[in-house]
């Protein structure tokens, strides 16, 4: 079936509301414009790049609640939460700023038999291409580094949330050259063919493991692409028997129900110790009960709608299959893609969930071994991000050194992910590209430069 050359999204907090139609980009015509435009921009110094990017921050500043209300209307997300993008958006700036003189300013190197640097050259046109569930922040920090690198990026936003992608866009192309930075607009396969283009040499891919793992097939011939890939998870919380119950409820909870389930690195699995199980799952459903569906556009919604009916349908036949506990139905007023996060009590021996859900569904799995539940859970094809309760920090350094996760707390959730450390996953989670703190050293290409005497 082709992708649409049109198409309009419906608000999924509020289906009576009709969003403007978008139309979807031609690829070839975007990238000859990047390569075009990368000439002028390669060629800028680092300095001067930094000067447009702090310009682009100021404008960004100045629209910031006006993009987190367009995020709360056009993906779902309650508003509070979407603010908290726009102020990580925000952040990123000095971030990578930090990251580029770190790891993109020249090297002069010592000791060896001539006169040497290194180099960080641009590799030229990037493809971002974005998820939904942060239509601007899990884009921002690759397209920041790839720029401040020197490479010109066109970024692909989700089509569910195309037009937030487009004011952002539209922000950053008024402070950089014609051509340096374009938003492409599709669906899956525009997404192909921009990641395929022979003249696009890096793509930084935030999705689904089906989709990344084509994509690194698709391009295993042009080797010297880099890809990187952020691919979603099965992510855990471990509550042993020290731990505080109220607070690892909570954890769980929002783990849970942040951006309706629809994290990466959100809470699908709960392991908890036989002793506490009892009343952990008490103090979980006690946590649950402020999680109220609600119109995502509304400073006092804490749980919004799911992206889509497919996303809800998903849901509801998980609650059927297991006959999950639910803490309240949805309010009858609402009209969207409403669900009720649920949970569901189960022994380690029976067969779990493995694939990533991505709605608010929690299994609670109750183990007689901390020890046995990290062996079954590294037995997942996962490994982004994980978290224990406990008061035992010799118990924390034994989990960190065990767990399979790119991302391990302690007493905190699993979606407790800060713009000032790196952000990637093991396993089928990532291929060793983390976003997040550093990621600008995936951005360029190394050159070794030295020279003998001059003649």
């Amino acid at each position: 079936m082709d992708d649409p050359a049109t198409w309009q999204n419906f608000a999924p907090g509020n289906l009576k509301v009709a969003l403007p139609a978008v139309t979807a980009s031609d690829v070839a015509f975007s990238v000859q414009q990047a390569v075009e435009a990368s000439r002028e921009w390669s060629r800028a110094s680092l300095a001067e790049r930094t000067s447009a990017l702090e310009k682009i921050h100021s404008e960004l500043t100045i629209h910031c609640e006006v993009l987190a209300r367009q995020i709360a209307l056009e993906a779902g997300k309650p508003l509070t939460e979407a603010r908290g993008e726009m102020t990580a958006v925000l952040a990123k700036f000095s971030h990578v700023f930090a990251d580029a003189e770190r790891y993109l300013a020249d090297e002069t190197v010592s000791g060896g038999p001539h006169p040497a640097m290194i180099r960080r050259r641009p590799r030229g046109p990037a493809a971002v291409i974005g998820p939904f569930n942060f239509p601007l922040h899990l884009g921002n920090g690759a397209i920041l580094a790839y720029l401040l690198a020197g490479n010109c990026v066109l970024y692909k936003p989700s089509p569910f949330t195309p037009l937030v992608a487009r004011h952002y866009g539209d922000i950053l192309a008024r402070h950089l050259p014609p051509g340096v930075f374009q938003i492409v607009q599709g669906h899956g396969k525009i997404s192909r063919a921009l990641a395929l283009h022979a003249a696009v040499r890096s793509v930084c891919f935030t999705g689904s493991v089906a989709v990344g793992k084509q994509l690194a097939i698709d391009l295993a011939e042009d080797y010297s692409k880099d890809l990187a890939l952020e691919l979603g998870g099965k992510n855990a919380l471990f509550v042993a028997s020290d731990a505080d119950l109220t607070a690892a409820a909570h954890a769980a909870a929002e783990g849970l129900c942040l951006t309706a389930g629809q994290r990466c690195n959100g809470t699908s699995r709960v392991w908890v110790d036989a002793a506490v199980a009892t009343p952990f799952y008490e103090q979980l459903g006690v946590a649950l009960q402020k999680f109220i569906p609600g119109d995502p556009t509304l400073e006092s919604t804490s749980l919004g709608p799911v992206i889509s009916s497919a996303a809800r349908e998903r849901h509801e036949k998980l609650i059927a299959r297991f006959q999950a506990d639910t803490p309240s139905s949805v309010p009858s007023q609402l009209n969207g893609h409403y669900v009720n996060p649920a949970t569901v009590l189960r022994a380690a021996g029976e067969d779990l969930l493995e694939a990533e859900q991505f709605v608010p569904f929690l299994e609670v799995v109750v183990v007689d071994s901390l020890e046995k539940a990290v062996e079954i859970q590294n037995r997942s094809a996962y490994g982004l991000s994980a978290a224990i309760f406990t008061k035992n920090e010799a118990r924390f350094r034994w989990f960190a050194d065990a767990i399979v996760a790119g991302n391990v707390y302690a007493n905190l959730p699993t979606t407790f992910s800060p713009s000032t450390l790196p952000f990637g996953g093991l396993a089928a989670s990532g291929n060793h590209h983390p976003g997040g703190k550093g990621f600008a050293r995936f951005a360029a290409d190394e050159q070794a430069v030295q020279w003998a005497n001059w003649v």
